[in-house]
């Protein structure tokens, strides 16, 4: 295994002619489940790279849950490079407080632009539910690794031309579902819940959504996945996730920092 002089593994590693974090030296092993992985385990290359990239969104969302306030979600969508470099990555984090315990995530996405197609993904949670998640595309398939309190396995899934990493209760993730055509269906992966299928736009339409004390023209589409469940979404001009809604779950995520 690679080391440094000083006999450490180095943080990072070219793969492929880019540049990514060890995983294994980005752990912090700990009691069990006490594991954290660092917002580098998918660098696209030093951290302060990632930091000057184009800004492409970012933002605070308020959470409820059948009706009742939850929690936030703060994250960044970055376009770091450009060429050969160039990526989306998003990363965020999701603190809900449940009757049955608190949660957070943090999960961070390597997408090819511009659609935002998957290429690596992680997310940490802890607390309620606690798990490890780290997935990687390789050719046609996309590989997983998953620890939780019962383990680590390992998990494949197919990958396709079009797949969108689409995590459960992750507002941001919507984002890469923006330019989506009326009748287009894509193929989503939901890693925590080791989970594939597809999810359809349907016709938008515009409407004014109350953000605040501002009045906001958006877009509103609402998507449908093969199982049947909706998820409606606003965007804006700029193609911003305003809200979204899953009413099957009582949830609703909201911006709070474009109110004004």
């Amino acid at each position: 295994m690679e080391r440094t002089k000083s006999g450490r593994q180095p943080q990072y590693r070219r793969i492929d002619g880019r540049w990514w974090a060890n995983p294994q030296s980005a752990l912090r092993v700990g009691p069990p489940m006490k594991t954290y992985l660092t917002a580098a385990v998918i660098a696209f290359g030093p951290a302060n790279l990632i930091a000057q990239g184009v800004v492409v969104d970012e933002g605070t969302f308020s959470v409820s849950i059948d009706g009742l306030a939850s929690g936030t979600e703060d994250f960044v969508i970055r376009r770091p490079g450009v060429g050969r470099q160039d990526a989306l990555f998003a990363n965020g984090t999701v603190a809900l407080s449940r009757p049955e315990g608190r949660q957070e995530m943090r999960p961070l996405l390597h997408a090819a632009p511009p659609d935002g197609i998957a290429v690596r993904y992680q997310v940490s949670v802890t607390g309620l539910d606690a798990v490890e998640v780290q997935v990687a595309r390789s050719e046609r398939r996309y590989v997983a690794t998953i620890r939780s309190g019962r383990g680590a396995e390992d998990r494949e899934f197919q990958a396709h031309t079009d797949t969108r990493v689409l995590d459960l209760q992750v507002a941001h993730h919507y984002y890469f579902l923006r330019d989506l055509r009326s009748e287009r269906t894509v193929h989503t992966l939901e890693p925590r819940t080791s989970s594939q299928g597809l999810i359809t736009a349907g016709e938008s339409s515009q409407v004014t959504i109350r953000l605040g004390r501002n009045q906001i023209q958006a877009k509103r589409v609402i998507f449908t996945t093969d199982g049947g469940v909706s998820h409606t979404v606003w965007y804006d001009r700029q193609g911003r996730v305003l809200r979204v809604e899953i009413p099957s779950l009582g949830y609703i995520a909201e911006r709070t920092d474009l109110v004004g």
